[in-house]
């Protein structure tokens, strides 16, 4: 009798653990982006050469949206900058990165949004010498 209801629960126990597995799937928080650029451009006190990048929020609750850049393979933390919330009206199925052209310098970046969202984070530069 015993042997029956401890493979009964048993067999419970398996079947309902089956019900209970936790799906797998990507967390967006960190809203990670890799980009390829082809040029120098410019970040918040750096430049970065042309190749491969990984871009990350540290902390997506920081209302100063700090940006963590690293290299492709995500090995080394190339920079940490500053940005500030920033919005679009419509949204895009592809990562938009939004340069600037200043005069005699690398393009810079601007603004950075990721797929499918319509919140970025703009890139606080410092302001001119002079």
């Amino acid at each position: 009798m015993y042997r029956k209801m401890f493979t009964g629960m048993i067999c419970l126990m398996l079947l309902g653990g089956a019900f209970f597995v936790p799906r797998v799937r990507a967390d967006e928080a960190d809203k990670k982006t890799i980009v390829t650029i082809n040029e120098p451009i410019q970040v918040p006190g750096k430049v970065l050469p042309a190749g491969t990048y990984v871009f990350k929020l540290p902390d997506a609750n920081d209302s100063t949206r700090g940006v963590a850049i690293y290299n492709a393979d995500e090995t080394r933390l190339i920079t940490m900058v500053s940005g500030i919330p920033d919005f679009r009206t419509g949204t895009s199925g592809k990562k938009i990165l939004q340069l600037e052209e200043p005069s005699g310098q690398p393009e810079a970046l601007k603004a950075w949004f990721y797929p499918g969202y319509n919140s970025g984070v703009e890139f606080v530069y410092p302001a001119p010498k002079g």
